[in-house]
């Protein structure tokens, strides 16, 4: 009997399994949906480009010490406002004092030798006018001796005239020449005094120009003692750090005591921003989006110090100067902001957002729907915010500004669908990329500012049809067909509203895809605006099969034990 209640029991539990295997429950996997799709919708896209850098006070003063000395007072600190002119610091002005004490002490040494100097000149020419009152002095005797002596030879003719009559003794005739020759005598001695007189005038007027010219070596003298003392007096106020500008210490590098050495370059003590209230960001742009960042385009940005806000800028200019890191050019764009509540810090890494472009209100499909293709559909790459262009196709107006006037990326994306369309073999791939490698550094050489419009446009139409010549080699019959084709469908990508081509797939009627051909504008990285096709929002795109990543899948059901 419980023989059979066992083996009752254990029929029923088979059966169990059996049902619960084979019955309605095995089916609770429910179809799966054969598409993901996502819906063309009408709204904004805003093409960015997507930068880092850093924040800079737009001016920051380095205040430095042009004297050595040991610190003596620190009157500033960090985050100190300051004003022009206050004092950040001072230094020992002992040994200042000391060399002005004794450059002041030189010029008035020199000073006073100057006045012995002047006296010395006043004297010399007290001399002369004595010299010249004893020159005149003696000229008057001569004159009186010349008179004198005069009467004297009249008085002697006359006197020996009557002697020879015998009308005078002979007495008086000896007495008459004595007379002339004491008369002579007078004038030689008057015309002595008067060179002699003269002589002392010329010895004096020598040396009074001697004195003269001693003075002006003194003046010189003086005007450089007095350069001296100026130099020590400036040394001296030096000794006070004053700020040059109105602003912030952001960085304070010197202590109390601290010896501070001028003798090379001048030390930094302070470093002084001077407005807080408008910064300025440098930012990292890559040379393939240089070309989309102008001047006052609006730009937004975070920092980390503020997870979730959002600051806004502008672009104030981009510098032409580019430099080469890890083997990427990268230019620096200056991006200028407000900053009235001093809460962002120089130093901090923005991560920026410059609005190249903005649509607002226009038709948008997801870039995932222009992405997606159906197995065994050539892949096609458009690029929305900077539209395709053809090396081979005649030279336009973008011209210059890379390989193949659109850039090396379009070149790229060119050979990308050669490679993809025309089934190329692995030699056939090497042979292309080594043709389009050598012509790059052709079209760069394009930028050359010697060249005038109409050269460049005739050696860019060279180097394309060479490139396109010797590719044509590298084809088959067959591929060079399909290779015209490409050539051709490229030529007009660009159309009057400056989109490119693109294409989607939507679910037709039969519930397959259906291509859908669109002219495409800008892009923000997940919505594409649409410039014309057949798409009107709320349409479902395709954007991948089967399953949507992430969604659990339910639980098979099956015979359990427990």
């Amino acid at each position: 009997m419980r023989r059979s209640i066992v083996l009752l029991l254990l029929m029923a539990a088979l059966g169990g399994g059996a049902w619960w295997l084979t019955g309605p429950g095995s089916h609770a996997v429910a179809d799966q949906p054969a598409w993901r799709t996502a819906r063309v919708d009408r709204g904004d896209v805003v093409a960015a480009v997507n930068a880092t850098g850093t924040i800079n006070p737009i001016s920051t003063v380095v205040v430095g010490s042009q004297v050595s000395g040991q610190v003596q007072e620190i009157l500033a600190d960090y985050n100190s406002q300051v004003e022009a002119g206050q004092i950040l610091a001072r230094l020992d002005p002992t040994q200042v004092r000391a060399r002005l004490d004794g450059a002041r002490a030189d010029l008035a040494n020199v000073r006073a030798a100057r006045e012995v100097q002047l006296a010395q000149i006043e004297q010399a020419r007290s001399e002369i006018m004595r010299a010249e009152a004893v020159r005149q002095d003696a000229t008057a005797k001569l004159a009186q001796v010349e008179a004198q002596l005069a009467e004297a030879e009249r008085n002697y003719v006359r006197q020996r005239e009557l002697g020879a009559r015998g009308a005078v003794a002979q007495a008086v005739i000896d007495t008459a020449r004595a007379n002339v020759e004491g008369q002579r005598a007078g004038r030689d001695s008057a015309r002595a005094q008067i060179a002699s007189a003269e002589a002392s005038k010329r010895s004096i007027e020598a040396a009074l120009r001697v004195a003269q010219a001693q003075t002006g070596t003194i003046d010189a003298q003086i005007v450089q003692r007095q350069a001296v003392v100026r130099q020590i007096e400036v040394d001296l106020a030096n000794t006070e750090i004053r700020s040059p500008v109105r602003g912030t210490v952001v960085q304070r590098q010197v202590e109390l005591g601290q010896s501070v050495a001028a003798s090379l370059q001048a030390p930094t003590l302070f470093l002084v921003a001077q407005d807080l209230t408008s910064m300025e960001i440098y930012a990292n742009v890559d040379e393939a989006d240089v070309g989309r960042v102008r001047s006052g385009q609006p730009v937004t940005f975070s920092v980390n110090a503020y997870p979730g806000r959002e600051f806004t800028g502008e672009v104030k200019l981009v510098r032409l100067g580019s430099q080469t890191v890890q083997n990427v050019v990268i230019y620096t764009a200056i991006i200028s902001f407000r900053n009235p509540r001093m809460e962002l810090l120089p130093g901090m890494t923005a991560t920026l957002r410059v609005i190249s472009d903005r649509r607002e209100g226009v038709v948008r499909v997801p870039n995932a729907a222009l992405r997606w293709r159906p197995a065994g559909t050539a892949a096609e790459r458009p690029q929305a915010q900077a539209p395709a262009a053809n090396p081979f196709a005649p030279p336009g107006p973008g011209m210059g500004r890379g390989p193949g006037g659109g850039g090396g990326r379009q070149i790229g994306e060119f050979v990308e669908t050669l490679k993809t369309e025309l089934a190329l073999t692995a030699e056939q791939k090497e042979r292309i990329d080594a043709i389009v490698a050598e012509a790059r550094p052709q079209f760069r050489s394009l930028s050359d500012p010697s060249l005038d419009r109409g050269q460049r446009v005739t050696r860019m139409r060279e180097i394309r049809d060479e490139m396109a010549r010797q590719i044509e080699a590298v084809l088959t019959a067959a591929q060079r067909s399909a290779f015209v084709d490409i050539r051709a469908r490229y030529d007009g990508a660009r159309s009057a509203d400056g989109g490119v081509p693109g294409r989607v797939f939507a679910l037709g009627a039969d519930g397959k895809p259906q291509a859908v051909a669109l002219r495409l504008g800008i892009t923000d990285g997940a919505m594409t605006e649409v410039l014309s096709g057949e798409l009107e929002p709320g349409r479902a795109l395709i954007i991948g099969t089967g399953q949507a990543p992430g969604a659990a899948a339910p639980a098979p059901r099956g015979f359990r034990m427990f």
